[in-house]
């Protein structure tokens, strides 16, 4: 927010102020203290991110995994890994050897359990930087994209943009910022995260599967050891789940809706279900609630003229997680 104060009236790159929020937010939680600041950690992420969402042939047609060589695919996955293993390497040292950090982080657990092996199993140092690998990554690029797709239909829609900026500012009338707490009483802003969920979910494809036993589905017969691909993309446009108007970006659907994203109803799972469903859905949404009333709350927002065209775009890149195809460039006005 203070930067965005800075900057005020001026042409802000909002995704790149998310993607730096929510990495700084995941680091100080998981690994004790930001890393942006001494290396390009952000970047290396996003290198990371980008792969895991290429085609590899030689996955599913081993015979033509030579083409993976040619397209240089292996050997930036072979850089990647190392410069990965070097950045991972350097957080558990200074986990092991520094004295700078006070209290226990989410490195700090499972090095105790290395050290106590109170579980009943041990944990190795690559299992170690393999589990802080999938926070960092699975916390950072998926929250910023969920900001990001949410700012850009809030813009989109100015009429929801006003509704949304109406219950903020009622709620927390007389407060420079949004606490926490007063976040239980916005329901159109709930509303706005799940119909931004259900438009724009962060992972598009969800994560492989495969079939335990043997299953007829209608007319399909699937054997056991099927992999399984779960489009939650088309899911949450399947109009005969949401009306006619399932391409419409509508928050208001959600007011008087049961639907849940808890995995508990199937036509809205955009972090998955059942034994898999995504660990930290509580930590990702408060994430993202408070951030948004606070956007709402502190500015007014508006599309820079010259770049209107391609903001209001909803136009998608490529990778694992989907983001906007162009960064989202926005003016602010303070309100206070």
């Amino acid at each position: 927010m203070e930067k965005i104060h800075k900057s005020s009236s001026l042409r802000i790159n909002l995704s790149e102020l998310l993607v730096s929020l929510t990495n700084d937010v995941i680091s100080r939680v998981a690994l004790g203290r930001k890393y942006s600041s001494e290396t390009d950690s952000k970047e290396l992420m996003k290198r990371l991110v980008r792969l895991l969402g290429e085609f590899s042939v030689g996955t599913y047609v081993p015979w033509l995994a030579w083409i993976d060589w040619i397209s240089g695919l292996d050997g930036q996955l072979k850089k990647t890994g190392n410069d990965l293993d070097e950045f991972l390497e350097r957080v558990v040292q200074d986990h092991e050897y520094g004295d700078h950090r006070a209290g226990n982080d989410f490195v700090d657990v499972l090095l105790a359990i290395q050290r106590e092996k109170s579980f009943g199993f041990e944990i190795n140092r690559l299992s170690i930087k393999a589990i802080i690998l999938d926070v960092v990554v699975g916390g950072t690029d998926t929250s910023y994209a969920l900001m990001e797709w949410a700012m850009t239909e809030l813009l989109r829609h100015p009429d929801c943009m006003n509704r949304l900026q109406e219950e903020v500012r009622t709620i927390c009338k007389g407060k420079s910022s949004v606490p926490e707490e007063d976040i239980q009483d916005m329901k159109y802003l709930k509303a706005v995260i799940k119909e931004t969920m259900r438009l724009h979910p962060p992972i598009p494809l969800m994560f492989p599967h495969e079939s335990t036993e043997d299953v007829r589905l209608r007319d399909y017969s699937i054997p056991a050891g099927t992999q399984v691909m779960i489009n939650v993309w088309a899911i949450g446009r399947d109009a005969a789940s949401w009306g006619p108007d399932a391409e419409e970006f509508r928050p208001e659907r959600h007011l008087d809706s049961s639907v849940d994203f808890r995995g508990q109803n199937f036509e809205l799972i955009p972090f998955g279900a059942g034994r898999r469903i995504c660990p930290a859905i509580s930590f990702a949404v408060v994430l993202i609630e408070v951030v948004l009333a606070n956007l709402v709350h502190q500015f007014d927002w508006r599309l820079p003229v010259e770049y209107t065209e391609d903001q209001t775009s909803v136009a998608e890149s490529t990778g694992m997680a989907i983001h906007r195809l162009f960064p989202l460039y926005v003016t602010a006005s303070s309100t206070t």
